[in-house]
């Protein structure tokens, strides 16, 4: 896909992630980390996730989660 065939609409959905891991994700890649690094962290957060029982880190308590 060439930058002529690119959307203004498609340009915006792809400068805003949609979902949480997406937003991690880029933001490692705007720092510049190794693949590696960016699997680790998207790995643990994961993890942290599964193991507070799925639920929304405003529910799991600030001591824990920092927005």
């Amino acid at each position: 896909m060439s930058q002529a065939d690119i959307t203004p609409q498609m340009a915006s959905e792809a400068a805003t992630p949609s979902k949480r891991l997406d937003q991690v994700r880029a933001r490692i890649r705007a720092r510049h980390y190794s693949i590696r690094i960016e699997d680790q962290y998207v790995f643990r957060i994961n993890r942290f996730v599964c193991f507070h029982g799925k639920r929304h880190p405003r529910g799991v308590g600030s001591p824990l989660v920092r927005l």
